[in-house]
């Protein structure tokens, strides 16, 4: 059988075929909200749709096209990853982390990962970006189950002490005025309860969504540099009265759209 490994290097000969890119130096995955921001990076040199790609599954979630936009942005070949995919829909831990593997077996060395979140810490107001400082993976898996990776590759016993990159934090922290914050990782579809979000709180979570750590593992493992990105789209359970749903999600990211989009020009220029 093949190993996820090797599935990656053959979607990023496809990826890097298709696209006339040799190599890519940034990857960007589009999470729930992200993609209308992301248009102000500019218009793509090449698009290429995922179900086309060895190893790619399709998403079934609103806001997640399965696409890899190619873009030049301030002298860095950046691959926009449209179309996450996730546990919840019945995919396994390596088909959730695929894309990012593929991006990084095509030449990526610094990944950002962008999500939709529930605000925990309630200074953290809707439509604002927080910057992931470190995460609580609660999905109960880890990419790295199973076989141990091949030889060539970093031992499955990957050391996440400097998992969301201190250089890049930094970095942003020199160019754009954010708070950083940490994520809690569920498995999901449904969303959580007051009494989880209180919990949550409690071990030291400040957002909570369902994407983004298996991604920041796998890339890590591999031995990328991992910026985490996160949209409060709304206050979580129990923080706000409103009732919670994913059409408030994606309304969240097409308000805040002109920010994100000016953030990432920003950061990509400097990263």
């Amino acid at each position: 059988m093949e190993s996820p490994f090797d599935l990656a290097q053959r979607a990023a000969d496809e990826v890097r075929e298709r696209s006339g890119v040799n190599a890519y130096d940034i990857a960007i995955v589009l999470g729930s909200g992200w993609r209308e921001g992301a248009l102000a990076l500019g218009a793509p040199t090449s698009v290429i749709d995922t179900a086309s790609l060895s190893g790619f599954v399709t998403p079934t979630v609103a806001g997640h096209g399965g696409q890899i936009l190619t873009l030049e942005v301030a002298g860095r070949t950046v691959a926009l990853v449209s179309g996450r995919v996730h546990l919840y829909e019945g995919n396994t831990p390596a088909q959730v982390v695929h894309p990012v593997r593929t991006m990084i077996a095509a030449g990526a060395s610094r990944v950002i990962l962008t999500n939709a979140s529930g605000g925990i810490d309630p200074s953290f107001s809707p439509g604002s970006v927080v910057v992931i400082r470190d995460h609580l993976n609660l999905t109960a898996t880890s990419p790295l189950e199973g076989a141990a990776p091949p030889e060539g590759f970093a031992s499955r016993f990957v050391d996440l002490t400097d998992l969301y990159s201190a250089r890049l934090r930094a970095i942003v922290r020199e160019n754009a005025r954010l708070a950083e914050g940490v994520y809690a990782g569920l498995r999901g579809p449904h969303y959580e309860t007051p009494a989880e979000i209180a919990m949550l709180a409690t071990v030291g979570a400040d957002l909570v969504g369902m994407s983004t750590v298996l991604e920041a593992i796998a890339a890590r493992h591999l031995g990328c540099e991992v910026l985490g990105l996160s949209l409060v789209s709304n206050a979580a359970a129990g923080v706000a009265a409103a009732p919670l749903n994913h059409l408030e999600v994606l309304e969240a990211g097409q308000r805040a759209a002109k920010s994100l989009g000016e953030l990432l020009v920003k950061l990509v220029a400097v990263l």
